[in-house]
């Protein structure tokens, strides 16, 4: 098989459209399209169902893409470990963490680490899906539970300790609860069910307050720990909150101080192979010298 229309086939189907691959490929829309049908016409079958909306794999193409994955992650990973055995600590380092840690925490500090070593081009992948290291989609992970798998380096890092908290103008308003039912009268910020979760036992408060999802009490839902930040930030209604964001501000009291959740760990890891990255090494001593500096 032509390896350039395999490449061309894989990134069609990761951008699920000729004209998003070509504007990838820096090919025109067209150009993809009769790329795709010669390697379909090769094969002797279709590899796209065609829509309006754009492109779906047939179960022949689930085939090849699948294959085709395997075959451009290996290659990335070795990629990656060529450049791993430089001598310069330099090259793109590709990191994945949830949004809010992403966010919150990690961002407002790379400016230090990029200063210390400019040679190191950094991508932020910020999602709370859990990205494949094996599949080289990202060279490490600050992940928010303990990996189980066996090919995966890991580092503990520290521990974040959550709270309820709702603003002082929400409190003086709405009053401050004094028992887990109490908080029924109140606006409650949640994660929703259908959204991909950080870490485990994501709403909590919800099941403290004795809140039915189903019965429509006064409930607001968003898929970013950031902005539930926010919105009680700016008197919403109350959430569980990770203590370092919360006490960043001094607009923020904690309810309810005698019911908390389970902490919940925070860990760096990355594939074995990569054990010798000195950009992997760089980026966790660089992460164990911060968490340092932060009460979590």
């Amino acid at each position: 098989m032509d390896w350039d229309k395999l490449r061309l086939f894989h990134a069609v189907a990761e951008a699920g459209s000729f004209t998003h691959a070509g504007d990838t490929l820096n090919l025109s829309q067209s150009a993809v399209s009769r790329q795709i049908s010669t390697l379909e016409e090769s094969l002797g079958v279709s590899l796209f169902h065609r829509h309006a909306r754009g492109l779906l794999l047939t179960e022949q193409g689930e085939l090849l893409e699948k294959a085709a994955k395997e075959i451009f992650g290996k290659l990335s990973m070795i990629e990656g470990q060529l450049l791993d055995s430089k001598q310069l600590p330099e090259g793109p380092l590709r990191i994945t963490t949830t949004e809010f840690i992403g966010s919150s925490w990690l961002s407002p500090r790379l400016k230090e680490l990029q200063d210390r070593h400019p040679h190191i081009q950094l991508t932020m992948l910020l999602d709370d899906r859990i990205l494949n290291l094996s599949m080289r989609e990202a060279d490490a992970a600050i992940r928010l539970y303990k990996p189980e798998q066996q090919d995966l380096i890991q580092r503990q890092l520290t521990t974040i300790h959550f709270h309820i908290y709702g603003s002082k103008a929400y409190l003086n308003e709405h009053g401050k609860p004094e028992s887990p039912r109490d908080l029924q009268k109140h606006c409650l910020i949640g994660y929703p069910e259908s959204a991909p979760q950080p870490f485990a036992d994501l709403n909590w408060l919800f099941r403290l307050a004795g809140v039915d999802l189903e019965v429509g009490f006064n409930l607001l839902m968003m898929n970013s720990m950031y902005a539930i930040h926010q919105a009680v930030e700016n008197h919403a209604g109350l959430a569980m909150l990770p203590d370092y964001l919360a006490k960043e501000s001094d607009n923020l009291e904690i309810v309810l101080p005698d019911h908390q959740p389970q902490p919940v760990e925070m860990y760096f890891v990355y594939p074995e192979e990569r054990r010798h990255s000195q950009r992997i090494a760089i980026f966790r001593d660089f992460l164990l010298e911060h968490v340092g500096k932060t009460k979590f």
